[in-house]
């Protein structure tokens, strides 16, 4: 067995040891050029760690496994990774049997510049990409000390996003129900907005269940909108997020779609896996079945 090892910040070639079972197991750091002569790529780290490394974990098509190691493991939490032990456990069971792979979809974001017919790059995601206080609350948890973000760095920026972020214009567009043959967008929402989340995963922000709807192989987003709400009343909403129980929220719409187009009056900045990508206007899409992740045994397809 030979499997490439990428190390997120704070991690190091010591916390593999746990991982070397059989002497006839070969670990390489960094990612191969290609697939060749490898069965497989660990991550030691977390949401932005995985995040950052998508596009070539997509192109080299190995089977994946996260080992939680970040200040936000959402990613592993979505699929039954909560600790190094199951990470350990899925591990050999992979190195027995293969059976345990599963083939996952992931989030896609392409920037859309207004006066431009240039290709813009696009952008994967795992979890829950999106604008507005989520963004806000990201931004300022990334300024944090590291050491500070992994004790709940996005709790902690959460109390001055609730209070200071304000709620702005936003068009948000779904593709018509001839978009095979048409391509074209209709618009679903438009008004004050504090929050937009398109998500792959049900969790972000280090568990809160911002969809708990979502499913990682369904071909679609769920897209969670909270509204124009006055600041004590989003304080007092917003621990029911880490539950989801806030879709039964009035200010709350909820809905699945598998692409969307998110329009502001001035550029916002769009963030996903806590991680900035780009700026509005900005369409939001679904990668059907691109992700071979090594999953525990007693993972669903559906979370």
């Amino acid at each position: 067995m030979r499997a490439a090892v990428i190390f997120g910040l704070g991690s190091s070639p010591r916390d593999l040891e746990p991982f070397r079972q059989d002497s006839d197991h070969e670990f390489e750091p960094g990612l191969p050029a290609s697939r060749a002569g490898f069965q497989a790529i660990l991550i030691f780290g977390g949401d932005g760690t995985v995040h950052r490394n998508l596009e070539a974990l997509v192109r080299l098509r190995l089977p994946v496994l996260v080992v939680p190691a970040g200040s936000g493991n959402d990613f592993a939490r979505a699929l039954g990774l909560h600790h190094t032990r199951d990470s350990r456990n899925a591990w050999r069971m992979f190195t027995k049997h293969g059976a345990n792979v599963r083939t996952i979809d992931l989030g896609v974001i392409t920037p859309l510049p207004e006066n431009s017919r240039s290709p813009t790059p696009q952008h994967y995601f795992a979890c829950v990409g999106g604008v507005g206080l989520d963004a806000d609350i990201a931004r300022r948890a990334n300024k944090l000390p590291r050491w500070l973000r992994r004790r709940g760095g996005y709790a902690l920026a959460l109390p001055v996003s609730l209070v200071r972020f304000a709620p702005f214009a936003l068009a948000l567009s779904v593709p018509r129900t001839d978009f095979a043959t048409s391509g074209a967008f209709e618009l679903r929402r438009q008004g004050p907005t504090m929050l937009a989340a398109l998500a792959n995963t049900p969790f972000y922000g280090d568990g809160m269940k911002i969809a708990p709807k979502a499913k990682l192989d369904d071909g679609e987003l769920d897209v969670c909108l909270i509204k124009g709400i006055a600041p004590f009343k989003l304080i007092g909403m917003f621990p029911s997020v880490y539950f989801g129980r806030h879709l039964g929220i009035k200010k709350v719409e909820y809905f699945r779609a598998t692409a969307a187009r998110l329009v502001t009056e001035v550029p916002f900045d769009v963030y996903a896996d806590g991680e900035f990508v780009c700026r509005t206007p900005a369409e939001f899409s679904v990668a059907r079945t691109v992700l071979n992740v090594i999953v525990p045994d007693n993972f669903t397809r559906h979370p």
